[in-house]
């Protein structure tokens, strides 16, 4: 019998929302970044690759170090976007980046047909979720799909199977949408913000209450007169919805008709910045559909995912800090060279991810159902492994043998703290933190500041260091 074949060694693919942290990323373990520019992607704000220079830096930087840059081109654009794409890009493509990232057919067509040679990746935008549109994408020149968020761990094997001559790119970690990508129409509906046009305004994690209210006799539904709760699942009323007609100043719009919950309950939702402003809203077993998703963290899949073959293993976040990039690059790095290495899963990289600021973490739609025939990483990893970022060295004085730290957040001496580098973390308690002048300090209150501080044995000045805080 012949021996088996090795596992592909998948990329690990990290968001740069600046050179910085691209930088980041690449010292932190990531194989390939991607970034764009704020026109045809989907990041306008904190994006620091508005330039070209800036761009083309990246791009060279990138290339020196035998790294993979990506350039977002992802967009769902209107005619005016399209006239202008041609002439905009035609010097972003004599950069040569590694590959372009795109959604939309039309502006795919077009790179296409004047730029035949350049490589496209295909967006979670356009939402591709079965084995068919992966041929179909595949038909017309595109090399890596970039699969939908929303499948699950064996639809994403299944895809492998019917397609294994096309290269396969999942997300793995960063925020999840209550749509699929880019279609929900929440932030459209409230600022007149298009997601698909990169400037969405994250309505979906805006503060919401919920009033509970009925039906009454002639079809209007009223609220019920009580204060707003948090969630509906606090008033005991879960079930399946049904609907009928309604008036539009007690709640017409956003859908049609009533929202009956469990056959008898109606919801209205009230965002923080439009009091009296009440709209329908349905729930079932699952839960409700216009709020705040969780982050995804799928750390614990990687072993599985690296099995079944995927090419690139995707963080999301070029809106976040470099202190991101770095962690979640590490912590992603150290997965994916266990899963190769056959080692089983470090749950301590659980606890490391939740020094990161989140909303909660889910593994999203990997596994649809968590039972106790499965491992179960929801609660499986110590909760000493969280830390808050509480500075960033950003020099270092050789007279004192002294890193300089730009300080984030608040620690005092005494603290345990946890200096995490490129070559692998060290734990060292805070004994010993002066200021400029070289008195010793019990207490650093927070940012805005720099303290000194030594660094522990094993750390070299010259590399990149966060240092965090124990909770």
């Amino acid at each position: 019998m012949p021996p088996p074949s090795p596992l592909r060694r998948p990329e690990l693919l990290a968001p740069a929302g600046s050179l910085d942290m691209m930088r980041t990323a690449f010292a932190y373990g990531a194989d390939a970044v991607y970034a764009g520019q704020p026109r045809y992607s989907l990041r306008v704000r904190n994006n620091g690759f508005g330039r070209l220079d800036v761009l083309a830096a990246g791009i060279e930087e990138a290339r020196a170090a035998g790294k993979s840059f990506y350039l977002v081109a992802n967009i769902y654009p209107h005619n005016a976007k399209v006239r202008t794409f041609d002439e905009d890009m035609a010097p972003v493509i004599a950069m040569k980046p590694d590959a372009l990232i795109m959604a939309d057919p039309g502006l795919i067509m077009m790179v296409r047909e004047r730029w035949p040679d350049v490589d496209i990746h295909l967006s979670v935008q356009a939402n591709t979720t079965n084995h068919a549109s992966v041929r179909f994408w595949q038909s017309v020149g595109v090399k890596r799909i970039i699969l939908s968020r929303e499948l699950s761990l064996d639809e994403v094997a299944e895809i492998r199977d019917a397609c294994p001559d096309m290269e396969l790119e999942v997300f793995v970690h960063g925020a999840l949408c209550i749509a699929y990508s880019g279609r929900c129409l929440l932030s459209g509906y409230f600022n007149h913000r298009d997601p698909n046009q990169g400037t969405c305004t994250n309505s979906c994690r805006w503060d919401y209450k919920l009033h509970e209210a009925a039906e009454n006799g002639t079809g209007d539904v009223q609220t019920c007169g009580g204060a707003p709760i948090g969630n509906p699942r606090e008033a005991g009323a879960v079930g399946t919805a049904t609907r009928g007609g309604q008036d539009a100043a007690l709640g017409r719009g956003l859908g049609g008709g009533p929202r009956h919950v469990g056959g008898s309950k109606v919801w209205l939702l009230e965002e923080g910045t439009r009091p009296g402003e009440l709209m329908p809203i349905e729930e079932d077993e699952h839960g409700t559909y216009i709020l705040n998703s969780r982050d995804l963290r799928a750390i614990e899949h990687v072993q599985r995912l690296v099995g079944i073959g995927v090419d690139s293993l995707k963080i999301e976040g070029r809106t976040k800090s470099p202190y991101y990039a770095a962690r979640a690059s590490q912590s992603y790095r150290r997965a994916i060279d266990d899963a190769l290495a056959g080692r089983a899963f470090d749950t301590r990289l659980l606890g490391e991810l939740e020094g990161l600021a989140s909303r909660g973490y889910t593994d999203g739609f990997y596994q649809r159902h968590h039972t106790p025939e499965h491992q179960n990483y929801l609660r499986g990893h110590s909760e000493s492994g969280r830390s808050l970022l509480v500075g960033e060295v950003v020099g270092f004085d050789a007279a004192r043998g002294l890193a300089e730290v730009e300080v984030k957040n608040r620690f005092a001496q005494g603290d345990r703290l946890e200096f995490v580098l490129p070559g692998g973390n060290r734990e060292a308690v805070a004994e010993r933190i002066e200021n400029a002048d070289g008195e010793a300090l019990a207490l650093v209150p927070g940012s805005g500041r720099r303290v000194w501080l030594p660094l522990p044995d094993g750390a070299s000045p010259g590399e990149p260091c966060y240092i965090a805080r124990f909770i």
